[in-house]
């Protein structure tokens, strides 16, 4: 039995069907993304969506859905599937539905009457061009296929309503057309491998309503524009294959161009390669950059999760090429970053000030998959200059204080992860020496000075380890309470004393200031108030101003973001922690762990991971589809268990 296959009791209950969606990304920045029985539920679905750089930085809808429909003896079967207004689903074709399979490629099966038609859906790698094809497994007359483009040719922040502006002319290219509704997009090519007919018939269809846009709070109605229909005949065993691509297409190509994509791709049969496979959809390969995606539909390429994320996304599943060729990108734009130069690469909130920090963790990273020789090697300066970055005092809101740690100003913008704001104030106005930055630069100090002691640089070396020794002495005591746990910040004398998950970074470092014992009291109040089974909370239950529930406005929702929801991706350190302190005794608490994680396999986006879930049970998925930072870690964790247990 498939991995990820669903039934048609499933499918065809759209309570169950509609919360469940599909991500295909083509390692380029451009997706198709839609529930598992197409019907799109957000703006940001869509067949084809691309980024057209022409018009800004946004990624843009051109083809919104396509509505099959089934034609024997002049009767029709309309396979689409649209919620409009009223609550009204039409034309339901979900009742034809009698299966989903997703383990290779997105396998839909449709029984009508006495015709089984099967759909298979893959994004070209590397190009804005989708393919579907369809194969008629079983049929006992003259078969029909129509089918109907609903066109958007908008941002995917944006809406598309009837206008007079949108151009409806188009012109006949070979097997199919080419249209484009406004000026500055890329025209659309629609084409099929097989002679047929396309009816130019323009209309639009009014009134589409999008659910997940409504319980966010926002906008959620759309007109698509339909120019017409294509059709073309088909007989039992026949299969069909129809491309929507930015450029033109020899249609003799499209079934060898199918099959070879269709190899490509690795099989998602188990946990495993369910996240490898998502890990490969965060690549975003533009020319001679190459970037790593926060996430999925709305995410762009962030500074910070790139760092965190990249080990997992690369090294934890032995791509050590793909580590490099996105650092090479990413080291060019830090190197621009510190010398104040304009940047010339797409990799945002460089500024805060974290990220030189988790910059040199991932590094690290690299020097414990490969070698701290040819860590060294590839990256030894870059380390130099961070560290030095950093002690000179050269960053605008990093401050090297006498006690050997940082300060940083948080209270007019959020500067950690904890990044949500309200009305332009952070909701969580950490400032001050933030805990996970002071452990991080603990860890950066030892890890830089054993790195350059082991290449005969000790006078540097002595003077990185004795800056470490001062900061390592100051970190315990100011952030050491007398409860046993760490203090979140400490502004000279405000010290917060909610219970929240960065101070388990100082547990699941390499270099820690604390001692065992330290460490194991701090593991055990995370245990004790913030885990749970899909990831570690944000705050503690028992600190005020809990809020688990990421639901509402978005007001509502950036109020919860960090007061109490979970979050995969701490979860990877929670585990390299509780592994440290318990080691092998320590394997069968994790795997059992891992199971509430893999349950997700099958949820809101199957096999990848939403970007959080709500604080208290039954621990939602919420916010964007699929998080790199989450996929990263949980294959960090899978990393770890062999490690720990080659079985």
């Amino acid at each position: 039995m498939s991995y990820l296959r669903f039934d048609r009791t499933l499918m065809i209950n759209l309570e169950e069907s509609l919360p469940r969606e599909i991500l295909r990304t083509n390692k380029s920045g451009a997706y198709h993304c839609t529930t598992i029985v197409d019907c799109n539920t957000r703006k940001y679905h869509g067949l084809l969506v691309i980024p057209v750089p022409a018009l800004d930085d946004e990624n843009h809808v051109l083809l919104s859905s396509l509505d099959e429909t089934v034609i024997q003896h002049g009767a029709e079967f309309n396979l689409g599937l649209h919620k409009y207004r009223g609550g009204t689903f039409s034309p339901a074709g979900h009742k034809y539905i009698r299966s989903f399979d997703c383990e290779q490629i997105p396998v839909t099966t449709y029984r009508v009457g006495g015709v089984i038609l099967q759909k298979e859906k893959l994004f070209v790698h590397h190009e804005n061009r989708i393919l579907i094809r369809y194969t008629l497994v079983d049929a006992h007359s003259a078969t029909t296929l129509r089918f109907r483009p609903f066109l958007a040719f908008r941002s995917v922040r944006e809406y598309t309503h009837e206008n007079g502006t949108a151009r409806r002319d188009y012109q006949p290219v070979e097997n199919g057309i080419k249209t484009c509704m406004y000026e500055g997009y890329p025209e659309l090519f629609m084409q099929l491998n097989k002679k047929n007919q396309f009816h130019f018939q323009p209309d639009w269809y009014r009134g589409l309503e999008y659910p997940k846009e409504q319980e966010r709070g926002y906008d959620f109605n759309e007109d698509l524009y339909v120019p017409g229909y294509f059709e073309v005949d088909i007989c039992k065993g026949e299969s069909i294959v129809f491309s929507a691509g930015i450029s033109e297409i020899a249609p003799r190509k499209l079934k060898p161009l199918f099959e070879s994509e269709q190899a490509d791709r690795t099989p998602r049969d188990s946990f495993f390669h369910c996240l490898k496979n998502s890990a490969h959809q965060f690549h975003n390969k533009q020319e001679e950059d190459h970037y790593i995606l926060a996430g999925y539909p709305w995410f762009r390429c962030r500074a910070r999760d790139l760092f965190i994320a990249l080990p997992g996304l690369t090294l934890d599943i032995d791509e050590v090429d793909e580590f490099e060729d996105v650092m090479r990108t990413a080291q060019a734009a830090l190197r621009e970053f510190m010398r104040g130069e304009a940047s010339t690469h797409k990799i945002y909130e460089m500024e805060h000030p974290d990220v030189l920090l988790w910059a040199v963790w991932t590094l690290q990273q690299y020097a414990k998959h490969t070698s701290r020789e040819q860590c060294r090697q590839h990256y030894g300066e870059l380390l130099k200059e961070i560290i030095g970055y950093i002690r000179d005092r050269k960053h605008n809101n990093l401050f090297l204080h006498e006690n050997g740690l940082l300060y940083t100003n948080g209270k007019e913008k959020a500067v950690s992860w904890m990044n949500s704001t309200v009305e332009g104030r952070p909701v969580i106005p950490r400032t001050g020496y933030l805990v996970e930055v002071n452990a991080l630069w603990y860890n950066a100090l030892c890890f830089t000075a054993d790195l350059v002691a082991e290449a005969g640089e000790d006078a540097l070396a002595d003077e990185l380890h004795t800056l470490a020794t001062l900061a390592g002495s100051s970190f315990v005591e100011v952030f050491r309470n007398d409860a046993g746990y760490l203090f979140d910040y400490v502004d000279g004398f405000l010290m917060d004393w909610s219970v929240r998950p960065n101070m388990i970074f100082t547990v699941a470092f390499d270099y820690s200031p604390l001692d065992r014992s330290q460490k194991k009291q701090v593991l055990d109040i995370v245990t004790k108030e913030l885990l749970t089974p899909k990831g570690v909370r944000t705050l503690s239950p028992k600190s005020g101003g809990y809020n688990p529930n990421y639901v509402g406005t978005g007001r509502e929702r950036d109020l919860a973001y960090h007061q109490g929801t979970a979050w995969p991706w701490l979860l990877g350190f929670y585990m390299e922690a509780y592994l440290r302190i318990y080691k092998n005794s320590g394997i069968s608490f994790v795997e059992r762990y891992l199971i509430g994680i893999e349950d997700e396999m099958t949820n809101h986006c199957i096999g990848s991971l939403s970007e959080l879930f709500d604080g208290n049970p039954p621990f939602q998925g919420r916010g964007a589809v699929s998080f790199a930072m989450n996929v990263a870690e949980i294959l960090h964790i899978l990393k770890l268990l062999s490690k720990y247990n080659p079985q």
